[in-house]
């Protein structure tokens, strides 16, 4: 299923670097940069843009199911393969597969390889990974918790032990990726051991416009009583919920935020957000058995200080402590807790460009 790269591939950017060719399509963006080898990037505006000389191109996608756990190579069954998983995360393995076949069109003679949000995942413990439902819905259906931002969590996981001067043994991460979509991962040694995404992404926190975790008890009362048709349901757990839901105006957490003042809804959306999070981080520290070191990434994890003092109020009780200042002058990568918290809190630059191009690299070259 996997196999080496072209002759001619690995041919040389100006300046004698090579370059690999992120692409990242979320359920909201798409995202395409050149990765040099020294882990340095540039944006590109569109496929057309590409500079002659990419190595390679890798394409992050959200669900990769049991099958795959590792980097793979991209040819018409894996193709298939990612199209026939799109059913679990229509809203992110479907732009990643029109990525695919785009570029894939644009750029049909370096290899392209899929890499694999849930992979990350894998090490999961079997307590956390495992529904209560009957067996057989795993043994022979798939239904198990899969986890979801792989890629987000990996880098910060890396990044982190460097912040903090610490070796990665030993040290109990909880990351708290924050954008369109939302998660919070539990990491011990580097590795994932709980998180709250699951099946789907569409478990876990509330989100810009995802529900995240509700009664399924919610779900049966309007399917039955209020006549919502499968279909229905879907778009509104997906497309109508979370911070969108609750305010009826914005899923936005910067234009929440400003008009949390006069609007009573913004100010129970940012409420509710705040709560669903803190309660997370908590329900992870209890998975860890302790917590080290809390962790923001992405767009509102990097972008809003609100957010993250919200959070870490609501955590207090752990000893989380922030500095006021240092939090309201973030700039990714930093460290924002008060010298007497007794956990870290950092704010990490989200780097799945990077991580995309490490795992390609790794993959075709051994490097």
């Amino acid at each position: 299923m996997t196999s080496g790269p072209k002759a001619g591939a690995n041919e040389a950017l100006p300046g004698g670097v090579t370059a690999i060719l992120a692409v990242n399509a979320g359920s909201t963006s798409l995202k395409l940069s050149l990765v040099a080898d020294d882990g340095s990037s540039e944006a590109v505006a569109s496929l057309e843009d590409v500079p002659h000389g990419v190595a390679a191109v890798g394409h992050r996608v959200v669900h990769g199911g049991s099958r795959f756990r590792d980097p793979t190579v991209i040819d018409g069954e894996v193709e298939q393969a990612i199209a026939e998983l799109t059913r679990l995360a229509p809203l992110h393995n479907a732009p990643a597969l029109a990525g695919i076949e785009a570029a894939r069109r644009v750029l049909p003679d370096v290899p392209h390889v899929a890499v694999f949000d849930t992979a990350f995942h894998a090490t999961l413990r079997d307590e956390a990974a495992v529904y209560p439902v009957p067996r057989r819905w795993a043994e022979e259906w798939g239904v198990r918790r899969f986890g979801f931002h792989g890629l987000s969590v990996a880098w910060c996981a890396e990044r982190a032990p460097t912040l903090l001067g610490r070796r990665r043994h030993g040290l109990r991460l909880v990351v708290c990726h924050l954008g369109g979509g939302c998660s919070v991962t539990g990491v011990s040694d580097g590795r994932s051991v709980d998180t709250t995404m699951g099946f789907s992404p569409l478990e876990g926190v509330a989100m810009a416009t995802r529900s995240g975790s509700i009664d399924p008890g919610a779900l049966l009362y309007v399917l039955r009583e209020r006549s919502l048709s499968i279909d229905q349901l879907d778009h509104v757990l997906n497309e109508e919920s979370g911070l969108l839901g609750l305010s009826g105006t914005s899923a936005s957490v910067r234009e929440l935020e400003a008009a949390a003042k006069q609007d009573p809804q913004a100010r129970l959306a940012l409420r509710v957000y705040g709560h669903r999070i803190a309660g997370a981080v908590a329900a992870m520290a209890a998975s860890l058995g302790g917590l080290d070191a809390l962790v923001f990434t992405a767009g509102v994890g990097e972008g809003s200080p609100a957010t993250r003092a919200d959070v870490c109020g609501r955590l207090a009780f752990l000893g989380v402590a922030l500095d006021s200042e240092a939090n309201e002058a973030a700039e990714p990568d930093c460290q924002i807790a008060a010298p007497d918290s007794l956990v870290r809190v950092l704010v990490v630059k989200a780097r799945e460009d990077l991580v995309l191009a490490r795992a390609v690299r790794a993959l075709l070259y051994g490097g």
